[in-house]
């Protein structure tokens, strides 16, 4: 499938050369531990891919702390200080208790933009509630030995708590202006709840840091829209970064059975889920294209078939000078890193880096390198520089 070039760039379909280096990188990885150094060549020369952190079980989201390292977070309810060389925590007191089942537990983490004097740290999480579960949103002090989370409190909820174990998004972004909060929510596999206004589910909701609905959201005087949600219509946001240019969000939404994309959520949207998708359902009933219905905003960019985006940054660090700019996107399925040039807030290229490992989590590092979370029973945190420096 294909949408008109005016609507949405050409579909990235991998050619067989990249299949087949995958599907030899998916068995190296059943075979091996992950190497503590490996080699990947990029359109900006060859890259250093370095095992940081090992041992980490389904790390999903990670923060770089000023005092050096990174807190982790790990699936089944577990916050962790990995230090820069490589030494894991024990699990930090005073997380909340998650929900750890299917797709949900202890997801994303980030910190406060006044982090320097608050020391105030953001977590999403699955929380079991009313016979279900939803996707919620905590805030507590981190002390200075790096051990615990003082005075943790829940600052937002999604409503309504649903059964089952697919989709809860999440990922929690300060917005530019330092006093409000991004968090993307999943449609918890409901798919018609991403077009129902008195649902969360399926939409970006913007908060203010302590978690009230945000001044100026769109639907604050809509009778029985929920007042948080931003932008609505999304099926599983996973991945969520701000582009330092312009401060515009970004997100990366796993689509059905193909489908994938990249939006830049805008106040008041709706993004299509489930009326349009350029996947179709895993039964293989076709959903029609984006183009069918121009109402409805369509993605900047897309993957047939399924790619599963997860986290990602924007780089704009001085180590990889040809990287400036792009968005950097980690893979689930695609096992993979997809580098999206970014121009006046659209994308006009990729590169496909074949890591052979499922990437949750993307983020750029004080010193300049990226940061790669590698989803797995045995999990790791990895380190991607310039070959030639290191």
């Amino acid at each position: 499938m294909t949408c008109t070039p005016r609507r949405l760039p050409p579909l990235v379909r991998p050619t067989l050369a990249l299949l087949i280096a995958l599907s030899t990188a998916l068995v190296l990885v059943s075979t091996r531990q992950l190497a503590a150094q490996e080699r990947l060549e990029t359109q900006a020369g060859p890259m250093l891919l370095e095992t940081v952190a090992g041992g980490l079980v389904h790390p999903w989201g990670m923060a770089d702390l000023p005092e050096g390292g990174f807190l982790v977070t790990e699936r089944p309810g577990r916050l962790r200080h990995v230090r820069a060389d490589g030494a894991v925590s024990p699990p930090l007191a005073g997380v909340p208790e998650v929900a750890d089942v299917g797709q949900g537990g202890l997801l994303d983490v980030a910190l406060a933009p006044d982090f320097a004097t608050s020391r105030m740290v953001y977590l999403t999480f699955a929380e079991a509630r009313g016979g279900g579960a939803a996707t919620s949103l905590a805030r507590g002090r981190l002390n200075e030995g790096l051990t615990a989370l003082e005075g943790t409190e829940i600052l937002f909820r999604a409503e309504p708590a649903m059964s089952g174990g697919r989709h809860f998004g999440s990922r929690v972004v300060p917005a530019p202006d330092g006093e409000t909060l991004f968090v993307t929510l999943g449609d918890r596999g409901q798919d018609t709840s991403a077009q129902d206004l008195s649902s969360h589910h399926g939409t970006v909701v913007r908060l203010t840091r302590d978690g009230a609905p945000a001044p100026g959201n769109p639907f604050l005087d809509r009778e029985g829209a929920r007042p948080e949600i931003f932008s609505y219509g999304h099926r599983n946001p996973q991945g969520a970064a701000l582009d330092p240019a312009s401060g515009r969000l970004f997100t990366a939404e796993m689509g059905p059975r193909g489908g994938d994309e990249i939006n830049a959520p805008s106040a008041g949207v709706n993004y299509g889920w489930p009326i349009v998708s350029n996947g179709s359902q895993y039964s293989g009933i076709p959903i029609p294209d984006h183009e069918t219905d121009t109402s409805l905003e369509p993605p900047l960019w897309g993957w047939v078939p399924s790619f599963s985006p997860s986290g990602m940054a924007f780089y704009d660090g001085d180590l990889i000078p040809a990287w400036q700019g792009d968005l950097v996107v980690g893979a689930l399925s695609g096992q993979a890193l997809a580098r999206l040039d970014v121009e006046d807030g659209r994308i006009v290229s990729e590169e496909i880096i074949p890591v052979g490992r499922r990437i949750r989590a993307v983020t750029q590092g004080p010193d300049g390198a990226l940061y790669l979370l590698v989803d797995d029973d045995r999990g790791a945190l990895l380190r991607l520089s310039p070959a030639d420096q290191g």
